[in-house]
């Protein structure tokens, strides 16, 4: 799926908010990204599509989708649904859970086993990649191996060591992160379109502020 085609989606099931908001960051943001917005199936069919295209792409194909709680969970389910569909592919999903469960099965990991296996992350956006970290962890502790991390959104916010959040996770993870759409894309459908122009300017004053110049 293109960016343009994208955002315009995600614009029109609102998952794309402006105004004034506190990310985790502490930074002052005009846009906020609400991947929880989407709730349709419909919806999820086109996001899974998007996903599925990322994870073909990669140098190296997941064997496992790995969905941090909880957002991941179902963008996972919906990617992997994509990708037997339209790509003959069959791959495995987990997630985890926020606390240990210490009854029945057990354990913090649910679905496909993880060791001696491909995974990628999928999820949301990364902020300050605390998720993703937690992620990778998770899955590296029982045997598995991190070949991508998959988002809808890079926000190309730069941090204290002068690089994106995503080059920081490509770093440690030594893996690639790939996304569908990043804020340029956001910012230049806007522009084209000729909606939210006042979010607009607000929102080339932040990247000017706070992100990754040019390509």
């Amino acid at each position: 799926m293109a960016p343009d085609e994208f955002v315009r989606r995600l614009m029109a099931e609102d998952v794309l908010q402006f105004g004034s908001f506190v990310l985790k960051s502490g930074r002052r943001s005009p846009y906020f990204f609400n991947l929880g917005a989407i709730d349709r199936g419909d919806a999820f069919q086109w996001l899974g599509s998007a996903y599925a295209d990322l994870a073909t792409g990669l140098p190296e194909q997941p064997e496992v989708l790995f969905g941090p709680a909880y957002k991941g969970i179902p963008i996972a389910v919906a990617t992997a649904l994509a990708l037997a569909r339209e790509h003959g592919r069959d791959v495995g999903v987990a997630f985890d859970r926020k606390e240990a469960k210490a009854h029945g099965e057990g354990g913090q990991l649910i679905g496909s086993p993880l060791a001696g296996r491909r995974v990628a992350i999928v999820d949301d956006i990364v902020t300050d990649g605390g998720a993703k970290r937690g992620a990778f962890e998770a899955i590296t502790a029982v045997g598995g191996r991190v070949v991508g991390v998959l988002i809808a959104l890079d926000r190309r916010e730069l941090t204290g060591a002068g690089e994106t959040a995503v080059q920081t996770l490509e770093r440690e993870f030594q893996a690639p992160v790939r996304s569908v759409a990043n804020l340029d894309d956001v910012v230049s459908f806007l522009r084209a379109s000729g909606q939210r122009q006042p979010a607009v300017q607000a929102m080339q004053a932040y990247r000017q502020r706070y992100c990754a110049q040019g390509p």
